[in-house]
């Protein structure tokens, strides 16, 4: 049976490996392809994890916020464009969709008046900025309720 870490600045991987109670050698095994060498090595950031890896733990795991987790944290392409989703319980998701769509609605004729004519004025950059940002929250919002479905299907 392995030790238990002391390591006070656990990285995301070792610290739900430890929340699923498994020993490295029990994870090694549930992972297949990843020895208990290399995921020592990957929580003790002496190698960096590969998406592969990512993936396979996401679903021994049974966390598909993992994913999200390296995308937005670790990999490059994704540091600059995923935003990190939180997780969040079904209530909180559902009422923050309704309140995006709520101000959305609100802001709708005001994205056609600045479309039509297919070009931005400066006037109209603001209001257009204003827009682009709520149309982010509500993607952000849709990738937490993802999130959440992911996890519960994979219960």
């Amino acid at each position: 049976m392995g030790r238990k870490s002391v390591k006070e600045n656990k990285n995301r991987y070792q610290e739900i490996r430890e929340e699923l109670n498994l020993t490295r050698e029990e994870a090694s095994e549930l992972l297949e392809f990843i020895s208990d060498d290399r995921l020592e090595k990957i929580e003790n950031e002496k190698t960096a994890i590969r998406p592969e890896e990512v993936l396979k733990m996401s679903e021994a795991y049974k966390k598909a916020d993992l994913c999200n987790y390296y995308c937005s944290h670790e990999c490059p392409i994704g540091q600059r464009y995923v935003p990190e989703v939180e997780s969040k319980q079904l209530s909180q998701i559902t009422l923050e969709m309704l309140a995006t769509l709520n101000t959305l609605e609100k802001e709708k004729n005001r994205l056609i008046e600045i479309t039509v004519d297919g070009i931005i004025s400066e006037d109209e950059y603001a209001d257009f900025n204003k827009i682009k940002e709520q149309l982010d929250e509500m993607s952000k919002t849709i990738a937490s309720l993802q999130m959440w479905i992911n996890n519960e299907l994979n219960k």
